[in-house]
């Protein structure tokens, strides 16, 4: 088949889980004898600044399936809906219209929210992300429906956001295609680690939706208890300075928490090395990308069970899984990871022998391939 992949996010100009899955589904697709091509923005891509690309894509879109002529078209978020409605008034002879799309944007504003336990707010969202939740969400939720119904086939990375995007964006049916690691090699940085060895980590954008501040209050009760650890945040976003006042509110010092910034793909991998653990205590996700990346590395994880983490980290056997915006109950999750070296090895093992039997590049370019022919029988057979 020859394929368009088309995403407003692609490395290496961004660092963007929807971008590197574009290219790792890309590698897999091509390994299978596929004609694939990729669409972003600059070059004979969309042109102008990525706040416009969902209007600036149109053309580049229309003008790449009159030169390629495509039999596949797939949409990599709500920033193709635009796309996907133009092609879908070209009627007879179009390409088959396939969207990828890692959360519901519903979800995702209703995670713009305090983080509450127990009771008391531990954690507010800023003024950018209120902006986000009143002003930028409602577009992004209007162009995620407008994506899906467009769309012949819509695909999600877990069954949970599968159900999500059936639920909030009114579409009949929406297959799994998972997230996948290993596509390409990334080499690793060799700047040294911010310490030494064995200090947990997380990694990600710096949002309220992360549940950052669970994790300070998690760590902040295994000091109190008397177990020596270590946090590592690599990480940008519009919520660093008031994770970084919560740290010191805590009385969480540079020897407890570094704040790493902005990390590249080789930069993680150097992170994840070092670590002892990978930590996501998020209250929503689709399926994070670093998750398949730290059970690629050996190393275990321990993640709030939200969304489609648990249909990746399995609990008591790659990892261990926790409520989310609960600090004890992370805490002690933390605390029997650090204090069992070996059974983190254990379930780092597993994960890794995990991810590559599952989340590899040609699995799911395999399963995209068996989900889209299936798409192209039934649209040609109406």
């Amino acid at each position: 088949m020859r394929v368009l992949l088309v995403a407003n996010t692609l490395p290496p100009a961004d660092l963007s889980g929807v971008g590197e899955q574009v290219v790792q589904l890309a590698a897999g697709l091509r390994a299978r004898d596929h004609e694939v091509h990729v669409l972003g923005r600059g070059g004979r891509g969309a042109r102008g600044p990525k706040a416009l690309f969902p209007v600036t894509v149109v053309p580049a879109v229309r003008r790449a399936v009159a030169e390629l002529a495509p039999d596949v078209v797939q949409l990599h978020e709500s920033d193709g809906g635009l796309a996907a409605a133009a092609l879908r008034r070209a009627g007879a002879g179009r390409p088959l219209l396939v969207a990828l799309l890692q959360v519901s944007y519903v979800e995702e504003r209703r995670a713009v929210r305090p983080l509450v336990h127990a009771g008391k707010v531990i954690g507010r969202p800023g003024r950018i992300e209120r902006r986000f939740r009143w002003l930028k969400a409602p577009l992004q939720v209007f162009l995620g429906r407008l994506t899906a119904r467009c769309a012949d086939l819509v695909l999600a990375p877990s069954a949970a956001t599968a159900a999500e995007l059936c639920r909030d964006y009114g579409v009949a049916r929406a297959e799994v295609l998972p997230n996948v690691t290993g596509g390409f090699a990334i080499e690793a940085d060799p700047a040294p680690l911010p310490g030494e060895p064995g200090a947990l980590l997380f990694v990600g954008r710096l949002r309220i939706r992360k549940g950052v501040e669970v994790l300070l209050e998690a760590l902040r009760g295994l000091i109190d208890g008397g177990l020596p650890a270590r946090l590592w945040i690599a990480g940008e976003g519009e919520h660093r300075a008031a994770l970084e006042r919560r740290a010191a509110a805590l009385g969480l010092d540079s020897g407890s928490v570094s704040f790493l910034g902005r990390a590249s793909a080789g930069r993680v991998r150097t992170l994840l090395a070092g670590a002892a653990a990978l930590v996501v205590p998020s209250t929503y996700e689709g399926m994070p990308l670093v998750v398949l990346e730290a059970m690629e590395a050996g190393r275990a994880v321990i993640a709030s069970r939200v969304s489609g983490v648990p249909e990746v980290v399995i609990d008591g056997e790659t990892g261990w899984l926790v409520p989310p915006e609960d600090p004890p109950a992370l805490s002690a999750a933390l605390a029997r990871a650090l204090s069992d070296p070996e059974e983190r090895r254990r379930r780092g093992e597993a994960g890794r022998a995990r991810v590559r039997e599952r989340f590899r590049p040609e699995r799911a370019a395999e399963l995209w391939e068996r989900t889209v022919s299936r798409a192209l029988a039934e649209r040609g057979g109406r």
